[in-house]
């Protein structure tokens, strides 16, 4: 156990700035070899946590991440299971996910899913969500995040919220359709609009299944103005098979909606699914809401200059209405 101790310590200390890396050896405790027991991990990272060193602090959890495989799986789970500081619970449950994305032990996910699901403290809940941020969890974890956006807490539902945005971003790039359509069913699933709205106006939805992309066109009648409009964005991006259907229901929606910033939305989403070829819909949408007779010439204009980079119109449409 002690050369492992020294095997895990000595190719960490890199993550630590310099003036971190001498902090934790003239004003911390030194690494003993019982820091690669649980206990000894645990005592450390308490210590740590008073350092007032965020990089120490760092160092410390991703030793716990580090030893995660070999440390004994009956510990580490009895120590998750006893943990009440969510901050520590977190460490536990973020050295859990480690072993099981290593494969050292398959079930471990889902202990962690399971206490996400059913602690009594919110804290702690939301604590052991965070440890499940960009990693595999997503795709390990069944149902969990349509369950945890209907959390009674408003914090374990953002974590979650949190969780698919960072996941379908740094962990898959936007680019794993199950990924995003996860994200798509909890989004429907949850009855809290501020976290539907976060997660579609987060969300890349260029691979989504046609399925996820009717369950946010649904989303199109709400009752809520900031779901609605998040919809709209969100269908602006789906793929080419779906496009038709996408446009056909802004446009009809735009004769309806009475919110101007969800009419907004629906030109540019409009914009988006059509290229040049929605200057015709645009000039019909301009002419039904004087309000946005500059916004719709603005996508027209740009629209015009028959750039193919949906980066490119959004840099130029923003260029002109800078000008002066």
């Amino acid at each position: 156990m002690k050369r492992l101790c020294l095997l895990l310590t000595l190719p960490l200390f890199p993550l630590l700035s310099t003036d971190a890396h001498a902090a934790s050896t003239d004003t911390h405790p030194a690494l003993r070899a019982s820091t690669c027991s649980v206990r000894g991990l645990m005592d450390d990272i308490r210590r740590g946590l008073g350092s007032g060193s965020p990089s120490y602090q760092r160092y410390l959890r991703t030793l716990l991440r580090e030893a995660a495989v070999t440390l004994p799986d009956a510990e580490l789970r009895d120590a998750f299971a006893r943990e009440t500081d969510p901050v520590m619970a977190e460490h536990l449950a973020a050295a859990l996910v480690a072993r099981a994305e290593r494969e050292a032990d398959t079930q471990a996910m889902d202990v962690v899913a399971q206490r996400a699901l059913h602690d009594a403290d919110p804290s702690v809940r939301a604590a052991t969500l965070r440890a499940m941020r960009r990693t595999s969890a997503l795709e390990r974890t069944g149902d969990l995040y349509e369950r945890m956006v209907r959390d009674e807490s408003p914090q374990v539902r953002q974590e979650a919220a949190t969780n698919l945005i960072e996941d379908n971003a740094h962990v898959y790039a936007g680019q794993y359709g199950p990924a995003a359509d996860t994200a798509v069913t909890a989004a429907v699933a949850s009855t809290d609009p501020a976290v539907t709205a976060r997660i579609l106006d987060n969300l890349s939805t260029e691979k989504i299944s046609a399925e996820s992309a009717d369950r946010i066109t649904s989303l199109l009648r709400s009752d809520d103005a900031s779901v609605r409009k998040a919809a709209v964005n969100a269908l602006g991006g789906v793929p080419a098979e779906q496009m038709q259907g996408a446009r056909e229901s802004l446009l009809a929606m735009y004769r309806e909606e009475t919110d101007e910033g969800v009419r907004k939305a629906l030109l540019q989403s409009v914009a988006q699914l059509g290229f040049e070829g929605a200057i015709p819909d645009l000039q019909r949408m301009r002419a039904m809401d004087p309000r946005l007779a500059q916004e719709a010439d603005a996508w027209i204009q740009v629209l015009g200059m028959g750039l193919q980079e949906w980066s490119l119109l959004l840099r130029e449409k923003q260029r002109l209405q800078q000008a002066p």
